[in-house]
């Protein structure tokens, strides 16, 4: 209130001044100039007033009139726009609007606007969800997701999850979630969508390259438990180790991994990292160390200015028994990372199908809220100064899977039976016929021959024998085609091969 007061305190002298003013004009004085001096002098007091008056109700005005003055952005002048829009929302909008929304809205834009898939502003519920995932357990569908150009791809699905038990395959597009479409939205708005309390139901619509149109499958969410080490011993003194992803333990679950084989007679090892969609670097970097040589490259990272920082091992990562790597089109990120370090600098061969492609390394910062912002901050690099990102790696052997592993996906809801034709059911006459039970054709009607073919199928298996796929005779169906995979996985049968040659 002190512009308040000085304008009252400058109102009163000038009734006071005017007042003078009158008085000495009735005097009539005859000494001329000093009249004219005495008005010159009157009139300028006046401008001095008027201009003064002005200052002050313009500054009374700013400080509390109707329209503000934004003052926060006067040291970073760049912000005056978005200044100026916030409160041109805030104040106009047809409707109130809540401050944390227009707030959360502008970072999200902002990330946005990087046109990068591995950046995100998350809330807090979403970023509760990326916390989870690099922990012990989480409720959900077990699925590494991605955007890309604008739709939600799964990377992999977890080994034993119900994404996998449903059939999910790396670069199946998640169109909508129980009827929501997800275009355009992040990858962890998706992921919000997707997880869910164990036990409860989320259908998500996929669509599958070769596949005439999208397909409804519908999951029951359930924990995830963050196991990403499996081991076991095949023939001939060789092991497998399967690593699903880099998480917090790994590397120490895979150093007793490894005590517990050698102590079985591992002669030969192969380490697979199919569908191993990434984790953390730091584990990537200590699993590596453990077959790279001390002192030899394992990657190199470059930040924004070009500046590279090498990160040699520094281990003694010489095992004393032959190692083969397995990747495919779900590798990726720090899968990649020991997949090119072992390849590079220790002279591993890769085997099986060209990996994902990711070559920038994130981090994430929390806000107090609970909020937080993963983002990029720089990219890495091979041993040899290779950057894969969007290339993938070459793998030394390249072999592919059976025709009926990249078979689409049935879904347990939909009804099968004779005389109906679909892609659907040509599907199912192939998962048939790849598990034993020969349909006796394949272009999607459903005959008589394709009844029993499901009828024995359902015998075998003690199911309700109606000759009709649906429900638990299409989970079956799914489950023993994964099987007949794993028996006829052409990738590993070359790895033992070669280790083979290697151990003679």
């Amino acid at each position: 209130m002190k512009v308040v007061n000085a304008l009252d305190e400058q109102k009163s002298e000038l009734e006071q001044q005017g007042e003078q003013e009158h008085q000495e004009q009735n005097q009539l004085t005859e000494n001329k100039t000093g009249f004219v001096k005495m008005k010159k002098f009157h009139f300028i007091m006046m401008l001095f007033f008027i201009v003064f008056l002005s200052a002050g109700i313009t500054a009374f005005s700013l400080s509390f009139g109707d329209e503000k003055v934004v003052t926060v952005g006067t040291e970073r002048s760049e912000f005056n726009k978005l200044y100026m829009a916030y409160d041109t929302l805030k104040g106009q909008y047809f409707e109130g609007l809540d401050q944390t929304t227009l707030i959360n809205g502008a970072i999200d834009g902002m990330v946005k606007a990087l046109d990068d898939p591995y950046t995100d502003y998350m809330s807090v519920e979403e970023a509760k969800s990326f916390h989870n995932s690099i922990s012990s357990s989480f409720e959900g569908i077990g699925a590494e997701i991605q955007e890309k150009e604008g739709q939600i791809l799964i990377v992999s699905p977890i080994k034993g999850s119900p994404a996998e038990k449903a059939g999910l395959k790396p670069n199946d597009i998640i169109v909508s979630v129980d009827g929501k479409s997800l275009q355009g939205m992040t990858s962890t708005e998706a992921v919000t969508l997707i997880r869910g309390e164990k036990g409860t139901k989320v259908e998500l619509t996929i669509q599958r390259a070769g596949s005439d149109a999208p397909i409804k499958v519908p999951i029951i969410r359930d924990e995830i438990p963050i196991e990403t080490v499996y081991g076991e011993m095949m023939e001939d003194g060789i092991a497998k180790v399967q690593i699903t992803s880099f998480s917090t333990n790994t590397s120490a679950d895979l150093v007793e991994m490894l005590n517990d084989l050698q102590k079985q007679g591992m002669k030969g090892l192969v380490l697979d990292l199919r569908q191993n969609p990434g984790g953390l670097l730091e584990e990537a970097i200590n699993i590596s160390s453990m077959f790279v040589p001390k002192g030899k490259m394992i990657l190199k990272v470059e930040d924004r200015n070009g500046k590279i920082k090498e990160h040699p091992s520094q281990n003694d990562g010489n095992p004393n028994f032959p190692l083969v790597v397995l990747i495919d089109k779900g590798s990726a990120s720090a899968s990649e990372i020991l997949a090119a370090a072992v390849k590079e600098s220790a002279g591993v061969s890769l085997v099986g199908e060209k990996s994902f492609g990711k070559g920038t390394v994130q981090t994430a910062k929390d806000f107090q809220d609970g909020s937080n912002i993963k983002f990029t901050t720089a990219k890495w690099l091979t041993p040899n100064g290779n950057w894969i990102h969007k290339k993938g790696i070459q793998p030394d052997v390249e072999v592919t899977l059976p025709e009926y592993a990249s078979l689409s996906i049935i879904n347990p809801e939909k009804e099968l039976t004779l005389s109906s034709s679909s892609t659907e059911v040509q599907t199912a006459q192939k998962m048939l016929k790849a598990i034993g039970y020969d349909p006796g054709r394949e272009d999607g009607f459903f005959d008589e021959a394709t009844q029993e073919a499901v009828m024995a199928l359902q015998t075998a298996q003690n199911l309700p024998v109606d000759g009709i796929i649906k429900g638990e005779t299409t989970y079956k169906l799914m489950e023993l085609l994964r099987e007949q995979i794993q028996k006829n996985d052409t990738q590993l049968q070359k790895a033992v091969e070669l280790l083979i040659e290697q151990m003679k």
